[in-house]
């Protein structure tokens, strides 16, 4: 059996990390795919099923929440008071042409 030397180890990693993170998408790009929209609850969600979108996804409304949870503390505030505030100011900020939640349906803002 060969032994792998520890340069090897990380060449070998540092190029997975590179063609991954080529084949990842940024929130700006699945925004204007129309992959994701911004929802009316305060968080992303997913517009057309996508497996790379839905990974921004999770990923982006995980650290919504952790601030969402740090604010609501800090202002002695609900979550969902929180969430809600947040979400009237993602929707309004949402360029022209991206997708927003309303009433339970994405349009195109």
């Amino acid at each position: 059996m060969k032994v792998i030397n520890k340069l090897n180890i990380m060449t070998l990693i540092s190029a997975l990390c590179m063609s991954f993170s080529v084949w990842a998408i940024s929130l700006d790009d699945a925004k204007s795919q129309g992959l994701v929209g911004e929802d009316s609850s305060g968080y992303l969600g997913l517009v057309v099923q996508n497996a790379e979108a839905k990974a921004v996804v999770d990923e982006v409304n995980a650290k919504r929440k952790a601030q969402y949870l740090k604010l609501a503390q800090k202002n002695n505030l609900s979550l969902a008071q929180v969430e809600a505030l947040a979400a009237a100011k993602t929707i309004e900020k949402t360029q022209a042409g991206h997708y927003i939640e309303v009433n339970g349906s994405w349009v195109k803002k």
